[in-house]
């Protein structure tokens, strides 16, 4: 039976926005964390934004080989 094209783009076009929602969330975190110890270099947002973009990286990577 094949693929309803909607379904495709509605499950591609979530993951994109899933991908911006949570490294706009990982930024917007690590900055509050840098913003409270009163670092100058952003060293958790640099790091939240890493680990998010990864595991949004490998979440879509599992959802492309389904």
């Amino acid at each position: 039976m094949p693929k309803n094209p909607d379904n495709t783009f509605l499950k591609y076009s979530s993951l994109g926005l899933q991908l911006l929602a949570t490294i706009g969330a990982a930024g917007w975190i690590g900055f509050q964390i840098d913003s409270y110890f009163g670092y100058r270099f952003p060293v958790f947002l640099l790091v939240f934004v890493v680990i998010a973009f990864s595991g949004m990286m490998y979440k879509m990577y599992r959802s492309l080989n389904e």
